[in-house]
């Protein structure tokens, strides 16, 4: 058999990193701009004939859509990119995600369309959700399985610090616009602006991922002939309790990130009424201390190992949830800043080693599927349900204490569930 120049001339660490990165980063920008949309506008244009909280909660619900579609997605890019690799489904993934982020902005408002505005913004949600299940899995897979041994925290780093970036961007237009439009303004047309904007961010991610080789490590499977024909059936067959536990330690890292960004937005230009553009600028602030935490954390996950970083992570973010709100019931701009930081930079410790720790708990032959149905039914427990919940929590009238307490379960939780799974640093792939 002749060697192929791909696996003869692997591809560099600079062209994983951004094949990785990029990806992500469009993927979460999509995914963000719509969260952060969600806590600052959507109740209005699409849920207008209900009353506050009931139009924050309907506008909190589509958010939600997407998470429940993900693990949908990650069953379906996760079969076929165990079966005919994972270069494939990234290209794919990045299409249908971005794609769906460009409807939204065009979308009529129920002012134009009435009942049918809601119907077809949960349909795009959807479409959006089952793009991102497949795309995190490839994008962890391409840098996990392309890295030299001992270094796969290190490249796994790469794609989580996408949604770090993907954050920044995402916000940043939100701000800017804030600052550039009237309220009425950015009610009316503004905010639909960074959804179009997506177009042009997936053309340069289409470029880059087009140009990167499959990983070695499914080539040799391939070659091998070591690919199931059902990938999903032989991961629910042999492995059906690491993606159960994953899903769990994966929860604390969604629910810190989504009660941080997107209920704690909610909250505090509406409740504590500290200006959108303040409370925009904090969470910003926030997300550089998380992405600090994913460099940190994915360095030493390859030194002290994947497991034992990560249950330190998560056994302070336990602690954090009951110091949390406390902190931003000061309303003083310093202390709701801390307040986020300290929730975001926990997001990242945790979030960190996670690029490397689920790929390596699956068998290569349906490694995309059970790293990307952990990913994907976590993001369910931890991104969907935690701004719901706070909400409901906020209108029974329960106080904050209690939403804090409820982040802290859901590190407890993650906490279990890292105990019941064993190191897979040393693993070879």
């Amino acid at each position: 058999m002749t060697t192929s120049p791909q696996i003869a001339a692997p591809p560099s660490r600079s062209r994983i990193a951004a094949a990785s990165l990029i990806g992500t980063a469009i993927e979460f920008y999509d995914f963000y701009i719509y969260g952060t949309a969600a806590a600052l506008v959507l109740n209005t244009a699409f849920f207008p004939k209900m009353d506050s909280v009931a139009g924050t909660l309907a506008s909190f619900s589509t958010f939600a859509v997407a998470f429940i579609s993900r693990p949908l997605g990650s069953a379906v890019f996760g079969h076929w990119g165990d079966r005919v690799g994972r270069k494939s489904m990234l290209v794919v993934s990045l299409l249908v995600m971005g794609l769906s982020t460009v409807l939204i902005g065009l979308l009529p408002g129920y002012a134009t369309m009435g009942v049918l505005a809601p119907v077809l913004l949960v349909l795009l949600r959807f479409t959006q959700g089952i793009g991102l299940g497949g795309e995190w899995g490839g994008a962890a897979l391409l840098a996990t399985e392309h890295a030299p041994p001992g270094k796969r925290g290190l490249y796994a780093m790469f794609p989580q610090l996408g949604p770090s970036a993907g954050f920044i961007v995402a916000n940043g237009l939100f701000l800017i616009l804030g600052a550039a439009l009237s309220d009425g303004q950015f009610e009316s047309w503004g905010w639909r602006l960074p959804f179009v904007a997506s177009l042009l961010l997936v053309i340069v991610g289409l470029y880059v991922r087009l140009k990167i080789s499959e990983t070695p490590v499914f080539q040799a499977a391939m070659e091998e002939r070591r690919i199931a024909k059902v990938p999903f059936a032989g991961l629910m067959r042999h492995q059906w309790r690491r993606v159960l536990l994953g899903a769990g330690a994966m929860t604390v890292a969604y629910t810190l990130f989504y009660t941080a960004t997107t209920y704690c937005l909610a909250y505090g230009t509406d409740t504590l009424e500290i200006p959108r553009t303040t409370m925009l600028a904090l969470t910003m602030v926030g997300v550089v201390f998380m992405a600090a935490g994913t460099v940190a954390s994915a360095m030493v996950s390859d030194r002290l190992g994947r497991r034992r970083t990560l249950i330190w992570g998560t056994a302070v973010a336990v602690a954090w949830g009951l110091v949390m709100f406390p902190l931003m019931e000061t309303r003083s701009i310093f202390l709701v800043g801390l307040a986020l930081a300290g929730a975001l930079a926990l997001m990242g410790l945790i979030f960190g080693p996670m690029g490397a720790y689920l790929p390596e708990l699956f068998r290569t032959e349906y490694r995309y599927s059970g790293a990307s149905v952990a990913y994907s039914l976590g993001g369910v427990l931890g991104g969907a349900v935690p701004p719901l919940v706070a909400t409901g929590m906020q209108a029974g009238g329960l106080g904050v204490m209690a939403i804090g307490g409820y982040v802290s379960a859901m590190a407890l939780l993650s906490l279990l569930c890292l105990l019941a799974l064993p190191e897979t640093g040393d693993r070879a792939l």
